[in-house]
């Protein structure tokens, strides 16, 4: 803590003392207002011009500023509402409140209550004839004429950032009612919002490597679950033919723009549908959910619109690697010939192994931020893709789809694999691409999992998009930190 913010620090504790001193309880138990900022105004505009007044209201917030006009005060009073005036005279409130006012700070909070009226620079206001102190703030609001600008403060203190900058709750306020909006328009089609265990035996259902925690009663690992998809599908082989979950899930994997390692998915399962269907579902929902949150089917993204407006066009993923990069894949059936392929375009990836894993890195580093508007890719490699059903007229490749937006992923899809024999053998694959290749983030066999596909699973339809990254789209935020309420950072000591 610097000299200066110890000193202001002081001065509060001495303001607090004082307080008390003199019988004023700085922390009381609940205040009863009768308006919010903006309910107060509506209010006073509603009955505007019509004649008769108005009973006086209680309202309560932080104060944000404070301007002392010898026998007269202003204060702006912010609550999660908005923002509203008070006005403070003397020969209103009583010479022993008004030298009360003056030991209130930037950062308070206050309850007061008056009758309302209109400035003449135009702004309502309440004329206090009382007010009560609610909280006093013991250290003063960073840069408070400007804003909170340093970025890691205000994701480290995020409290701060919402203060400070009030437009950052705009973001939340978004992303609460996409994710509201969501869940309405599947309970719509018929899903049923389920819940699935976070600690698992066994992380499977995606191709990332797993937090390990401990369970001291049992004295066994576990693992924080990295896709909710397993467990899903046992439901609709229990009986369930539409499930969904919105919900976190964790992935030890690097930071950066688009990634944290925990972040919220929704994934569903419709029995007796394909990737076709999960597509068509997922240009509805996204688009409606466009309308709703931003009240058009289109929204800005840096200096570009993206129309969400279906259908989005729809490609092969063989097709887009090829147009962008030059590269036919086909055409290098083994993770030699495509990293001689790629080398020539001087990609090199000594790091990553298996031809899968090559492919990936073409689509995202020649493809993906060529997809800004709505884009389906479609049929991809067997060995991209575990838990995906074969395409009938071409077995190396399997029913799946990626959707894009804004030059990133948004949706996973799946004509789900309901083979037992075939999944089993998928999961060996990856078994092997693990032992052999040291590939921490292959798929690892759910022989629980397994044997509930024994018992036989209807053909499905399986989804899983990302709610950040939509949110991210939606409010125009380049960064997934600006729509995550609490990021992961790194820890303070390594920053020093």
């Amino acid at each position: 803590m610097t000299a200066r913010l110890e000193s202001l620090t002081q001065q509060r504790l001495e303001k607090l003392a004082k307080l008390r001193s003199r019988g004023v309880d700085p922390y009381p138990r609940r205040y009863q207002r009768s308006h919010t900022a903006q309910q107060a105004a509506a209010l006073f505009q509603e009955s505007e011009g019509k004649g008769g007044s108005l009973p006086p209201v209680s309202v309560a917030g932080r104060i944000m500023t404070h301007r002392f006009m010898g026998k007269a005060a202003f204060l702006d009073i912010r609550d999660g509402s908005g923002k509203i005036q008070g006005y403070f005279r003397v020969d209103q409130i009583g010479e022993a409140k008004y030298e009360l006012l003056k030991e209130l700070d930037i950062g308070d909070f206050v309850g007061v209550t008056g009758s309302l009226f209109r400035t003449h620079t135009g702004e309502i206001t309440v004329k206090a004839t009382d007010f009560v102190l609610l909280s006093k703030s013991l250290l003063p609001l960073p840069e408070k004429w400007h804003g909170l600008v340093d970025v890691e403060k205000r994701y480290r203190q995020r409290y701060l950032d919402l203060i400070a900058n009030p437009e950052v709750k705009s973001t939340f306020l978004a992303r609460s009612k996409l994710v509201s909006g969501l869940r309405r328009l599947l309970d719509e089609r018929g899903f049923v919002e389920v819940e699935t265990p976070i600690l698992q035996d066994m992380a499977g259902g995606a191709s990332a490597r797993p937090f390990i925690t401990h369970h001291l009663a049992l004295d066994r690992d576990l693992y924080l679950r990295i896709a909710t998809e397993l467990h899903l599908k046992r439901l609709i082989i229990g009986g369930f033919d539409k499930v969904y979950e919105i919900g976190r899930v964790f992935r030890n994997e690097g930071i950066d723009f688009k990634h944290n390692p925990e972040f919220t998915t929704m994934e569903s399962y419709e029995a007796y549908a394909d990737y076709n269907d999960v597509m068509q579902m997922v240009e509805t929902l996204v688009s409606s959910l466009a309308q709703q949150v931003l009240g058009s089917h289109q929204g800005k993204w840096g200096e570009q619109t993206i129309d969400f407006t279906p259908p989005w066009p729809r490609i092969t993923l063989r097709d887009a690697i090829k147009k962008y990069s030059g590269i036919d894949f086909e055409d290098c059936p083994d993770e030699s010939s495509l990293r001689e392929a790629m080398a020539r375009i001087n990609l090199v990836a000594p790091d990553l192994r298996g031809r899968g894993k090559l492919i990936d890195k073409l689509l995202s580093a020649h493809v993906e931020p060529q997809l800004v508007q709505p884009t389906f890719l479609l049929d991809y490699p067997v060995e991209m893709s575990p838990l995906a059903k074969r395409k009938p007229d071409d077995p190396r490749l399997v029913e799946r789809f990626e959707a894009f937006a804004g030059g990133m992923e948004i949706a996973n899809a799946f004509t789900e694999l309901n083979d037992p024999v075939d999944q089993r053998q998928r999961f060996e694959d990856q078994a092997r691409l693990r032992k052999e290749l040291g590939d921490e983030e292959a798929e690892v066999a759910d022989d629980d999992f397994l044997e509930a596909m024994e018992y036989g699973m209807p053909p499905t339809g399986g989804l899983g998009m990302g709610i950040d990254r939509l949110v991210m789209l939606f409010t125009n935020q380049s960064s997934i930190r600006e729509v995550v309420l609490f990021p992961q950072l790194k820890s303070r000591n390594k920053e020093e």
